[in-house]
Order: structure tokens, then C-alpha cells, then sequence
């Protein structure tokens, strides 16, 4: 047919959307609410795990919009950690809360100056005991002005419920090691060790939910609300540690 003004054109049919979105949308309707994973025993872990994976992308963000985050290779031995230095702008990171959701620490936006105390898990007596000695001097810390913060590197779920004591500390759960990398406190346990702690009932990839086989050097970092690092302890040997009284006057000492 010729064209003319008074012809009407028309409009072209598009497929209808049967796409395979509306096909599994379809199929989504008839399953069943409760997922086969939430049914498994092992949601829990697999849930952590997720959300450690997530931390994981938050922590490379970090590192690729915070120069200041870069941490050395990890060490095999305890004593060649080389931790963040005293005046140094304190590095970033991200952990986990007891719920699974996402802790960062940035240097940058501080509301308040930090005490960073890095313990080994639950499952450790001499963790236990120094957390214990703290409860003595944690609440006057606090009422200096300070926010206190205690990692572990045991999986959010058993932060607590792992520990001897009751505590009504801030924990956070460092399971990655991406904090002690960060802080320069990490080390790398070989495998003897690894089957040495299994013989006295320490399962260290059940605690943490990986194969990290990393732990940190015991240490008390001190930041101010600027972010610079203002004091530092730390021991190779796992069995010392700052006990309440020390961990009180470099709090009150230090410019914060």
C-alpha cells in the first residue's frame, strides 16, 4: 500500500516478556520459604563466612581508598612482627560484631580516642586471665573518655560464649587476622603447632571459621582522636601481658 498522510503506521509488536526472569520468578513462588540452607546445621558458619567474605571486599575498599593501610608480609615466628610505630597514623580496618555485622575502624573519623587490645580467642587461659585483670580498669578507661575496643580473632558467634568469664567488653571478631595484619601483629603458625593445639583440645579452624592458621601478638595499641598511634605494647611471648594497672597510666598518660 502507497504511503500517505492519512495512513496510520503501526505501532510494531514487541515479544511479550516471557523472559527467564519471569520463568524463575515463577519458579520462586512455588519453593518453599525456608531455604535448604537455613535448614542445614551449618547455616550458622555459612553465614559467618559470607559475612567475613563482604568484610573482606570492605577491607580491600579500604586499602584502595586509604594508602596508610598496607601491611608487611606476615611472619612465621612472633618475634619478627613489626607493629605500627608510636606517631604513626593508625591503619584502617574492618571486623565483625557479635552479629555478624560489619565493624570499620577508620583513623579518620574518630569521635573519641581508642584503646585497641588484641587478644588470641576464647579458647586461650592466658587471654582469659588478662581479660579478667582488665574488667578491674576498663570502666575508668572508658569514663577518661576512651572507647575500648578488644579483637579476637574466635568467629562472631562464640565471642563470648567462648570466653571463662562474663565480660561486658566491646569484642570484636578479627577471625580474617585483617586488623593484626593491619597493626603489623600477625604471624604465621606452621603446622606442628597447629597439631600441637589440636592434642590439647584446640580445634584453631573451628574457632575461626577458616584455614587462616594466623594468630596476633598479644598487644595494646593506643590511638587519639587524630588517629596517630600515641602508645604500643606488645610480647612475643604470648604468656606476658600488660597487666590493668599499666594498661590504666598509658591511658592517662597519653595525649588523647
Amino acid at each position: 500500500m502507497p504511503y500517505s498522510s492519512t495512513t496510520r503506521r503501526r505501532a510494531p509488536e514487541w515479544p511479550k516478556k516471557t523472559s527467564c526472569w519471569t520463568s524463575f520468578s515463577a519458579t520462586y513462588a512455588t519453593w518453599p520459604r525456608q531455604s535448604l540452607v537455613q535448614r542445614s546445621p551449618w547455616y550458622e558458619i555459612y553465614a559467618e563466612k559470607l559475612a567475613m567474605k563482604w568484610t573482606n571486599v570492605l577491607l580491600g575498599f579500604t586499602f584502595l581508598i586509604s594508602p596508610q593501610v598496607w601491611s608487611a608480609p606476615v611472619p612465621d615466628d612472633a618475634s619478627k612482627v613489626v607493629p605500627v610505630e608510636v606517631g604513626a597514623k593508625a591503619p584502617a580496618f574492618a571486623a565483625l560484631e557479635v552479629d555478624g555485622r560489619p565493624f570499620k575502624f577508620d583513623p579518620t573519623a574518630l569521635r573519641e580516642p581508642v584503646v585497641l587490645i588484641f587478644y588470641r580467642g576464647g579458647w586461650c587461659p592466658y587471654c582469659n586471665l588478662h581479660l579478667k585483670d582488665l574488667q578491674s580498669v576498663e570502666p575508668t578507661i572508658v569514663a577518661l573518655g576512651y572507647r575500648v575496643i578488644f579483637l579476637s580473632t574466635d568467629r562472631p558467634a562464640i565471642l563470648y560464649s567462648s570466653l571463662k568469664e562474663k565480660v561486658n567488653y566491646h569484642i570484636v571478631s578479627d577471625a580474617s587476622l585483617a586488623a593484626a595484619r593491619a597493626f603489623g601483629v600477625a604471624y604465621r603458625l606452621d603446622d606442628e603447632t597447629i597439631r600441637k593445639m589440636k592434642s590439647f583440645g584446640v580445634d584453631l579452624d573451628a574457632a575461626q571459621g577458616s584455614h587462616t592458621h594466623e594468630l596476633p601478638v598479644p598487644s595494646v595499641f593506643i590511638v587519639d582522636r587524630t588517629g596517630v598511634v600515641r602508645f604500643r605494647y606488645f610480647n612475643a611471648d604470648y604468656k606476658v601481658r600488660l597487666d590493668a594497672a599499666s594498661v590504666l597510666a598509658a591511658a592517662q598518660a597519653a595525649p588523647h
